[in-house]
């Protein structure tokens, strides 16, 4: 059985002045000239690659690391690669004050972790902080700062089989 705690380095997406990206698009996320790339692992070096001040991020980002987003992350098409990118990386999960529905139910058929934190702010993490999670009660700790986080909305049972599972593919029955 997998873990349900996470631990890692964070990156939180803001723009120059500081303030959080809000209503990244699939586009900007992963760039339609990639769609025919079909290998996943390949994916993950085009993540955020039409996203102004981010497209070097596939080579900072390591595995194990955690993206903190601002408001409607995901938005725009079904495009699955948009998910696939950051798993690819080798990202642990998405944090983030709301997703895209599209893009939310996309990553949790895929068996990735995204958890919904609404009190979520620019001040609450800075990038290379460490953060804890508790997938299935939401519990975020800052380990760097010794602090206590806002809640993530935890997994449900469903999204917490789909995830053990790998995948909704990888399911028997729901």
């Amino acid at each position: 059985m997998k873990s349900s705690i996470i631990k890692g380095r964070t990156w939180v997406i803001k723009d120059a002045s500081g303030r959080f990206i809000d209503n990244i698009d699939t586009d900007q996320i992963y760039h339609n000239k990639h769609l025919a790339v079909t290998d996943i692992e390949q994916m993950g070096k085009f993540a955020f690659g039409n996203l102004d001040g981010w497209e070097d991020f596939p080579s900072r980002v390591r595995t194990g690391d955690i993206l903190i987003v601002g408001r409607n992350f995901g938005s725009g098409s079904s495009r699955q690669q948009a998910v696939d990118c950051f798993r690819a990386l080798g990202i642990s999960a998405i944090v983030g004050i709301s997703f895209g529905a599209i893009y939310y139910r996309n990553a949790v058929n895929s068996g990735f972790p995204v958890l919904v934190v609404p009190e979520l702010t620019e001040e609450t993490i800075e990038t290379g902080e460490i953060i804890e999670i508790n997938l299935i009660t939401g519990r975020m700790r800052n380990i760097t700062k010794q602090l206590a986080l806002p809640d993530a909305t935890g997994f449900s049972d469903v999204q917490r089989r789909i995830w053990e599972a790998g995948g909704l593919l990888n399911l028997k029955t729901l």
